[in-house]
């Protein structure tokens, strides 16, 4: 009986910290109105009116909206938008709002209490942990790049994309969403939201460099295994015209092996080469065409 008390007094002091971070961080959180459906939730990314969401959440280009925490609705116009990463950016006509306290990813651990933050009328919280932390440069199915590949358990909870993702004491991490990875609800750190951010107020897109091919990966036979010195490439089935690719030669069946050296998996893979190399780049693919190796110089476009 006198250990109960304790254990009960820690439940209620972790129940008022976590009540705590929500209420420091409720501000930063706001409904966007840009799909048929329920609406979605974004964060607010700087105090002169700059709010970012979940991209696959916004649906439309026009009339859209975002409802604030104190209770306005106002009108929005869209910035840009990035498949890759899934993010959009929305500009509204307001100053003075609460932008979130960053934690960078560097502090963020495997187990640490997290908190999925979304508006809907009202303020709604989830509670879980930091569920994964993997690869670093982890690419998109859709090309994009995430500095880190980072999970919470949240689960693929109704509204969860374009929450806004807090520790327990309110600090921001990155922003929810469940429309990178099928069937996984990814987290969006908060280097990669201020990097594509960045991009999109500058640009309205993010620049990524462009080869110009639809190609498959197949695998190679014995003969041409040892040649490649691989077991797979991928085959040219598309070249756009006047792309890179036209212009540096590569034919309908020629079979891709590697990239400036770096052997090639999977399109995917190609994707994630291409996405780091500034437009307007040099690179060297080698090919096979012919049973035979062959080396050609492209000059990289944007996507």
């Amino acid at each position: 009986m006198s250990d109960t008390k304790p254990v009960a007094n820690e439940a209620l002091n972790l129940s008022e910290s976590l009540a705590a971070a929500v209420e420091t961080a409720s501000p930063s959180v706001v409904q966007v109105i840009g799909r048929h459906r329920m609406p979605s939730s974004g964060l607010v990314w700087s105090a002169d009116g700059i709010v970012v969401t979940a991209d696959h959440t916004v649906e439309r280009d026009e009339n859209l909206g975002v409802g604030l925490a104190d209770g306005r609705t106002v009108e929005a116009t869209l910035v840009g938008r990035d498949p890759g990463t899934d993010v959009a950016v929305l500009r509204i006509q307001a100053s003075g709002l609460a932008v979130p306290q960053w934690k960078e990813l560097e502090a963020l651990k495997v187990g640490h209490l997290a908190l999925a933050l979304r508006r809907n009328r009202t303020l709604h919280a989830t509670f879980g942990v930091v569920s994964a932390l993997g690869d670093e440069g982890w690419r998109t199915p859709a090309g994009g790049r995430l500095e880190r590949y980072v999970t919470a358990d949240f689960g693929l909870q109704r509204g969860f994309s374009g929450s806004l993702l807090v520790d327990a004491a309110g600090r921001a991490f990155g922003l929810g969403t469940a429309g990178l990875a099928r069937g996984r609800s990814l987290v969006i750190p908060a280097v990669t939201l201020r990097r594509v951010v960045e991009a999109l107020l500058q640009h309205g897109h993010v620049p990524r460099a462009y080869l110009g091919v639809a190609a498959h990966p197949v695998r190679l036979p014995a003969n041409l295994e040892s040649v490649a010195g691989q077991p797979v490439a991928l085959m040219v089935a598309g070249i756009q015209p006047d792309s890179a690719a036209e212009q540096a030669g590569l034919l309908l069946g020629d079979l891709l092996v590697s990239v400036d050296g770096e052997p090639l998996g999977g399109l995917g893979h190609l994707h994630g080469l291409l996405g780091d190399k500034p437009v307007g780049s040099e690179v060297t693919l080698r090919i096979l065409r012919g049973g035979e190796a062959k080396e050609l110089k492209a000059s990289l476009g944007a996507r």
